[in-house]
C-alpha cells in the first residue's frame, strides 16, 4: 500500500511538473493592441497580414490616428494597448514615460513634401523653387494636420517657417497661413490624401512615405527645410511651435528636429508574450523594417535606444535587435 501511495505521489508530481512545462513553453496567443501613427497605417497593414501568417493563433487589433492624440488615449482615457508606435519618438518620451512605459525604440525616420495630384491648380508649373509662390496664390487650397494632435502638423509648420529663414524671405510664414483657412486643418495627415484624390484639396503636407504608398505627386524640399536630414537638426532647431499640453489650458513648445519615429510596449499590457513576439518581427532587419523600406520609409537597422539602462529595460528578444545611439 504505500508503495502504492509513493507511486501516486510521484505521478501526481509528474503531472504538475509536466503541466507546468507546457504551459511555460506554450506558444503565445490571443490579441495584441497596437496604437500607431496614421503614417504607419499603410506599412502596419502589410506587417500585421505577414506576422499573423506565421503566427495564426496571434490576432492584431490596430488603431490608428495622431501620434498625441493615441498615446493620450492611453495616458489620459485608460484605453488598454499592448504597443504604441508614434511618429515622433518624443510623444513617448513625453506622455507615456515613465508611467505608462519603460523604454522606447527608435526605428525609422522620415520627411515631409508636399503633395499634390495632376488636378491640382497650378500642378504643371509648380516646383521645389516656387512652391511658397503657388501656396501664397488666394484660389489654391492647402491644408494640413491639426498640430495638436499630430506630429505631421505640428512638422508642417515648422517646415514654412524654416523655409522662411532658408529662403531668407520676411513675413512667409505668416502669409501662408493667412492663405491657409482653419477648415483645412484635419484631425490626422492621412485624412488629407482622401481631399486630394477627391479634388477638394489641391496640395498638402505629408510625409513621404505616405505620398509613395498612396500614389501622389509630390514635391521634395531642400534639406534645410524637409526635417528629413539628422545632419541639419541645429538648423531645425529654429523653428519651434506651441501645441496644447497635458492639461487642459496648458500649452508646451515643439522644437525643430529630424523626423525620428518611435515604439514602446504598455507597462499594463494586457498581452506581452504575444505583442513582444510581434515587435521581435517587427523591428528585425527581414521583417517590418524590410516593408517599411520597401514602402518609402527609411528605417534605422539596427533600431536604436539612446543607453545603456533603456537597451536593459527592453524584453530579452529585443535586446539584439537595437544599439545604443542619440
Amino acid at each position: 500500500m504505500k508503495s502504492m501511495n509513493r507511486f501516486l505521489k510521484s505521478l501526481a508530481l509528474v503531472t504538475v511538473l509536466l503541466m507546468s512545462a507546457s504551459l511555460c513553453f506554450a506558444a503565445p496567443k490571443g490579441k495584441v493592441i497596437v496604437f500607431h501613427a496614421g503614417s504607419l497605417t499603410v506599412p502596419f497593414d502589410k506587417i500585421e497580414k505577414d506576422f499573423e501568417a506565421l503566427h495564426p493563433d496571434i490576432d492584431i487589433l490596430r488603431e490608428a490616428g495622431g501620434s498625441t492624440k493615441m498615446a493620450r488615449m492611453i495616458s489620459e482615457v485608460g484605453k488598454k494597448a499592448d504597443i504604441m508606435a508614434s511618429a515622433d519618438y518624443k510623444v513617448i518620451d513625453n506622455t507615456l514615460v515613465p508611467d505608462f512605459a519603460d523604454w522606447n525604440v527608435r526605428f525609422a525616420s522620415n520627411q515631409l513634401v508636399l503633395c499634390y495630384t495632376p488636378t491640382s491648380r497650378f500642378s504643371d508649373t509648380i516646383t521645389s523653387d516656387n512652391w511658397y509662390d503657388i501656396l501664397l496664390k488666394e484660389d489654391v487650397v492647402w491644408g494640413h494636420s491639426d498640430p495638436n494632435l499630430d506630429p505631421c502638423g505640428y512638422r508642417s509648420l515648422m517646415v514654412l517657417k524654416l523655409a522662411e529663414k532658408f529662403y531668407s524671405i520676411d513675413g512667409l510664414y505668416d502669409k501662408l497661413i493667412a492663405n491657409r483657412p482653419l477648415k483645412n486643418v484635419r484631425p490626422k495627415s492621412v485624412e488629407l490624401v482622401n481631399l486630394l484624390k477627391t479634388g477638394n484639396m489641391d496640395y498638402a503636407w505629408e510625409y513621404r512615405s505616405v505620398a509613395v504608398q498612396h500614389g501622389l505627386k509630390y514635391i521634395t524640399l531642400d534639406d534645410h527645410i524637409n526635417l528629413g536630414n539628422y545632419k541639419y537638426d541645429a538648423f531645425y532647431r529654429q523653428a519651434t511651435v506651441e501645441v496644447t499640453g497635458k492639461k487642459p489650458g496648458t500649452f508646451t513648445t515643439k522644437t525643430g528636429q529630424s523626423c525620428t519615429y518611435g515604439i514602446t510596449m504598455i507597462k499594463n499590457s494586457p498581452n506581452p508574450e504575444a505583442a513582444e513576439l510581434f515587435l521581435s518581427y517587427l523591428l528585425s532587419a527581414d521583417g517590418g523594417l524590410k516593408t517599411l523600406e520597401s514602402m518609402g520609409q527609411p528605417p534605422f537597422i539596427p533600431c536604436r535606444v539612446p543607453s545603456q539602462e533603456m537597451k536593459e529595460a527592453l524584453p530579452g528578444t529585443l535586446v539584439p535587435l537595437v544599439e545604443i545611439k542619440e
